[in-house]
């Protein structure tokens, strides 16, 4: 894994990447399977489960070094499922293999849900959140004053759900003051529905329900929020998602949250297998060398032959094929898979259904 050499990696040199999972001193743990990025610091997850801190050392000591930074990896913690920080937060979480959680650093407004008892700014070593929810962690995403974490539970009716603790006014809950620990953001807008994503970013926080629901919250100084203004949310408000020229499906909507900007992007969805394996026949050369003729009846005939051939490897069927369809040009081929093939992603209705039929195909 490779970085670039910033000022609390390596402060001689600031425009070349080093390669930093080499500086990591047991070699047998150097294959990373994560990095997360916090506001100073960088956390690393290995192929061994074990995280390392490299970067700021003043608020979440990787070690009992009193140095405000650290130029190598410094092994935090063994048995670790995951890392969660956000690149606005001076504070960590960490979950072992058994699902328990830890957290250290900025914790001047709660943000890290240790409870009331441990009001302070500053938890220098990974200390054990209680009171967790009940259910398995899914996501904790962290902002600079807040965090916002997801819980499944399949038990419940409402199997996942948000919680959030920290800053008054930006963590969602409506309360009169911080909130110290994690704590169920509740809403009329979540009734009868699942969170299907989530994104925090310095202090605001965006939302996308299974209904299709775009729900968001907190500080809108920078107009953050895309709701047209740039007053503060305290409580989690819906707005409109943008109208786009595709079939919207809530599924393929994807969000993100910069420091103090959001992003909404459409993924048109991806095919089923099925689909893929007609698009490879498609694009393999002995498949573009051969065209169809434009009656329709006939290209679905090929789709069946196609298919079957597909399915069953079956050089018979591929023989028939060329029986019905008269070699034309490449270029022909193509223009009458955009004909089946409406948005490069989807396939057109009218042929969806006779497509489907293929697999009975005899």
């Amino acid at each position: 894994m490779y970085l670039p050499k910033g000022y609390d990696v390596n402060p001689k040199n600031t425009n070349e990447f080093i390669n930093i999972s080499s500086l990591i001193e047991d070699k047998n743990d150097r294959i990373i399977e994560d990095i997360v990025s916090a506001d100073d610091s960088v956390y690393l997850l290995t192929s061994n489960q074990n995280a390392y801190g490299i970067g700021s050392n003043q608020y979440c000591k990787f070690d009992s070094e009193t140095l405000k930074k650290t130029q190598k990896p410094i092994l935090m913690m063994k048995n670790v499922s995951k890392i969660f920080s956000g690149n606005a937060s001076k504070y960590v979480f960490v979950l072992n293999s058994n699902q328990e959680l830890f957290g250290c650093g900025y914790n001047y407004y709660g943000q890290l849900g240790l409870g009331e008892s441990r009001k302070t700014t500053k938890i220098q070593k990974l200390t054990k959140i209680q009171n967790i929810p009940k259910g398995k962690i899914i996501d904790i995403q962290s902002g600079g004053d807040h965090s916002i974490m997801l819980i499944e539970n399949e038990n419940e009716n409402l199997k996942r759900k948000l919680y959030s603790c920290g800053f008054i006014n930006i963590n969602g809950l409506d309360k009169d003051k911080n909130t110290y620990e994690f704590t169920e953001i509740k809403s009329s807008l979540f009734e009868n529905d699942n969170i299907l994503e989530f994104s925090v970013g310095n202090n605001h926080t965006l939302i996308l329900t299974s209904k299709g629901k775009f729900i968001v919250f907190g500080g809108n100084s920078w107009a953050q929020l895309g709701t047209g203004d740039t007053n503060e949310q305290s409580i989690p408000i819906q707005i409109e998602l943008p109208k786009l020229r595709f079939n919207e499906n809530i599924f393929n909507y994807h969000i993100s949250c910069g420091f103090n900007k959001s992003f909404i992007y459409y993924s048109p969805p991806s095919f089923s297998n099925l689909e893929e394996d007609l698009i490879k026949l498609f694009r393999r050369k002995e498949f573009c060398d051969i065209s169809f003729k434009t009656k329709n009846g006939e290209i679905i005939k090929a789709h069946k032959l196609i298919l079957k051939y597909r399915l069953n490897q079956n050089q018979n069927e591929f023989e028939k094929l060329q029986e019905i369809i008269s070699k034309k040009s490449i270029k022909e081929s193509n223009q009458i898979f955009e004909m089946i093939y409406s948005n490069n992603s989807k396939i057109n209705p009218k042929l969806y259904s006779e497509i489907k039929e293929i697999i009975n195909f005899k």
